[in-house]
């Protein structure tokens, strides 16, 4: 009994970590916000490889893909001013 309350423990613990959230970037509504589009090619003119591109629950861009030096990055951006929020590498 006792190794199947650390068993559900040790699973609430890990499957709870997996639920946090990103930043939150703007409460400036949609029609404030730089296109998606237009911000793709201000990432790509700053030698970002874009794998994949999302708007989060907390009002930013997200990407994940590759900055120029080919470090793996997730990087949230503000959508209102293109300036990155909170950025993690795999360096």
């Amino acid at each position: 009994m006792k190794i199947r309350h650390i068993a559900a423990v040790t699973a609430a613990l890990m499957f709870s970590g997996a639920a946090v959230a990103g930043p939150q970037c703007t409460d400036a509504p949609q029609s404030d916000w730089k296109s998606q589009e237009a911000m793709k090619q201000e990432l790509a003119d700053q030698g970002y490889k874009v794998d994949r591109f999302k708007v989060t629950d907390g009002n930013c861009y997200e990407i994940y893909g590759e900055d120029k030096e080919g470090v793996k990055v997730e990087i949230y951006f503000n959508p209102v001013s293109g300036e990155a929020v909170e950025e993690r590498r795999n360096d």
